[in-house]
């Protein structure tokens, strides 16, 4: 090769050498380009993120964040978690993580008296191996403090409206019994109306009085032992005129021998009471309802079965929502509040058992509810 040849052959490789750094540089541009704006986004998000790697080492925390956790990046950033659980501001927010590592998840966690956070912890996986978690913290403080406002508001005035309408149905009890003299029939009619529907509005005070307290987390105050069997048996006989009226075929399944259980007897009787008074009012004339109560494996199952008109299957996950009620049950009473269910399941999980029902539209429902043994003393 002559010396002209070579000449060529070291120019073409120091021009394509040339080529290769600048497409080199041109991607390294862009690679920065795309991190700069991800970091931007990141930096402006409403919610505030923090990025664990595999090590559990916080490697990423934006603005957001440092200001709802109350903590700078340069103090904590390239921390493991288990360095970051000494770090002071943070030891209620890292335990709580650590209590909760699972895959996925979406807990609220409360820091101080008025502030509240979403916690979402999402697993993050590149080419199927793990390579962090990605927590999410979105603020839902307002949201909070606007729930409370409603329950005080609703408690002041269920409270404030109780008190004149115990007075009304004291002054209609003695008219209707006669101590202020008798009575002609259709003035009696009248005042027996008037007294039902007071009665009615009395219930749902005590429904939203209820459902205030639950929000309150102050709902069991008054655990002792007591005989499940007849908190139920006394129910009974308080709706043995409604039963009759209806011609209904009621049975009650019970052990001849049943321990006592730590509860609270008002809270359990409200429960229990929703679901038989449900089953007298959604079961047909001649209808059946089956009560059962038993000792189940480590857990006391009860439950109310009827033959009444069921739950229509697209509106069974609603249930126990609050203030909900199915289309055939408003059909069928139109006066109902939908606060029953709700009451009830959050009595029986305070007290640590579950609820759940089984029902077909026009063939009847069966609801149950456990205990566990463990509440026996």
């Amino acid at each position: 090769m002559n010396e002209e040849s070579r000449e060529i052959t070291s120019e073409e490789e120091r021009l394509a050498l040339l080529n290769i750094l600048e497409d080199v540089e041109e991607e390294r541009r862009k690679a920065k380009e795309e991190r700069d704006k991800t970091l931007a986004i990141i930096k402006n998000l409403t919610d505030g993120l923090l990025f664990f790697d595999k090590e559990e080492r916080l490697s990423l925390i934006n603005p957001q964040a440092e200001r709802l956790l109350n903590v700078k990046e340069k103090e904590v950033v390239g921390k493991t978690m288990e360095e970051l659980a000494t770090f002071e501001p943070l030891k209620p927010f890292i335990k709580f993580l650590q209590e909760n590592r699972k895959s996925l998840y979406k807990k609220e966690f409360q820091i101080g008296e008025d502030k509240f956070l979403e916690v979402s912890s999402v697993i993050v996986v590149s080419r199927g191996e793990k390579i962090g978690t990605l927590i999410i913290l979105h603020d839902i403080s307002r949201e909070k403090i606007i729930e409370r406002m409603k329950t005080e508001f609703v408690s002041i005035s269920a409270h404030q409206l109780r008190t004149p309408l115990s007075a009304i149905k004291w002054i209609l009890k003695m008219i209707l019994d006669g101590d202020l003299g008798p009575l002609l029939k259709t003035q009696k009619e009248y005042l027996e109306k008037a007294y039902t529907s007071n009665e009615r509005m009395i219930n749902l005070i005590n429904d939203l009085l209820n459902v205030s307290r639950i929000e309150e987390g102050r709902f069991l105050y008054r655990l002792e032992p007591a005989d499940l069997r007849k908190i139920i048996e006394d129910i009974l006989n308080t709706y043995k005129k409604e039963i009759q009226k209806k011609k209904l075929e009621v049975s009650f399944r019970k052990p001849r021998k049943f321990p006592s259980i730590l509860l609270d007897k008002e809270k359990i009787g409200i429960a229990v009471q929703n679901l038989i008074e449900n089953a007298i009012r959604y079961t047909p004339e001649k209808g059946k309802i089956i009560l059962s109560l038993k000792k189940k494996n480590k857990e006391i199952e009860f439950f109310v079965k009827d033959t009444g008109i069921g739950i229509p299957k697209e509106q069974q996950a609603r249930i126990f929502s609050k203030f909900f009620r199915a289309k055939n049950a408003v059909k069928m009473e139109p006066n109902g509040s939908g606060l029953g269910l709700f009451v009830t399941k959050k009595i029986i999980e305070a007290h640590g058992g579950k609820i759940w029902f089984e029902s077909e539209e026009g063939k009847g429902t069966t609801f149950y509810f456990t205990l566990p043994l463990k509440l026996l003393k």
